[in-house]
């Protein structure tokens, strides 16, 4: 791939997957954006594939593996092409589509960049395929709900799918940016890797009633089982399964808290701009989950796109100071 085709792919991919996290990338020094976007472009490409239903599970995982392997420069990129060729036009969304047929790129660029963020890319791709082929194999049937065992089990998910991405901004960011952070780069891989999970998490929170109908129960059945409650009763049972879920999203909140002093302690205001909007995005999310308590597993709740703007316009305003990120914060959590 030239020089000049790997910008115009990391801008177009990106705007049209995520558009709050290309607006929110943009904050980023320039020497951090592109290994940020390759990763976050091969992990969408991944969980594209994880998520094709028309495909059977034991497929979608051998595909993660083959492609897993291709990242980690083990399987050539003519593998990717014949692997992903059936889940092309299973797409249902034209930019998912482009994405999967852009992996063969994705992974071409990768060979380009220098090899200590090439290294840290594979590092944090192979825990969150690891993650992915391992809610395949649990939730195996969509007919069925299961519920994941233990709590552990579920802090084993969020830090495959996100708490180590938490550890990877940190170990990029110390290298890339001078005088990081006011804290040490031990303390913030622990607050990062914290920081991820409670993401995570808030996506289990938010999606808890969608994923209940496709058969899959984050909520540990130990839980579960002592309130004499299961995963087949909780949409239709929300009240009783309220104080398992609220639980939750307490301890979410714990959480995010760890990614604000995360973010607080980054000296660089554009780093820290970039780092602090998922919490405040995170925290506004909770905020409306309380809110609607029992109903949140029966309607979408999510922050409208006008508010995640206007909080990227107060950052940018601010220059992402710590007292804007607390007025911020105070108002996200307001219901």
């Amino acid at each position: 791939m030239s020089e000049r085709s790997t910008p115009a792919l990391e801008t177009a991919l990106l705007r049209s997957v995520s558009r709050s996290f290309y607006l929110s990338i943009r904050f980023l020094p320039a020497q951090l954006r592109e290994p940020v976007a390759l990763a976050y472009l091969l992990a969408r490409a991944t969980d594209s594939v994880a998520d094709t239903t028309g495909i059977s599970g034991s497929v979608r995982i051998e595909t993660l593996r083959m492609l897993s392997d291709a990242i980690q420069g083990k399987a050539s990129r003519d593998v990717v092409v014949n692997l992903i060729a059936s889940f092309v036009p299973l797409q249902v969304n034209k930019m998912e589509r482009q994405l999967l047929e852009s992996l063969p790129h994705c992974l071409n660029w990768l060979e380009q960049i220098e090899q200590a963020d090439r290294t840290d890319i594979r590092v944090v791709l192979e825990n969150i395929t690891h993650g992915q082929m391992l809610d395949l194999q649990r939730f195996d049937n969509p007919q069925k709900i299961h519920a994941l065992g233990t709590a552990a089990d579920l802090n084993e998910y969020t830090y495959l799918v996100a708490g180590c991405v938490g550890e990877f901004w940190t170990r990029l960011c110390f290298r890339h940016v001078h005088n990081l952070a006011m804290r040490s780069e031990d303390e913030m891989l622990a607050l990062g890797k914290r920081y991820g999970m409670a993401l995570q998490l808030i996506n289990v929170l938010r999606d808890a009633g969608s994923d209940l109908r496709e058969g899959r129960c984050y909520f540990p059945e130990f839980e579960l089982t002592a309130a004499h409650l299961a995963a087949s009763q909780i949409l239709s049972e929300a009240e009783r399964f309220q104080p398992i879920y609220r639980t939750w999203l307490e301890k979410a909140k714990a959480w995010l808290e760890c990614g604000i002093q995360y973010s607080c302690a980054i000296e660089n205001r554009r780093v820290r701009a970039a780092t602090v909007l998922p919490a405040l995005i995170g925290a506004r999310t909770l905020a409306l989950l309380d809110e609607a308590g029992p109903m949140a597993l029966h309607r979408t709740v999510k922050v409208h796109r006008r508010e995640v703007r206007a909080m990227i316009a107060r950052l940018a305003v601010t220059f992402a100071s710590r007292r804007a990120i607390n007025a911020m914060l105070a108002r996200s959590y307001r219901k």
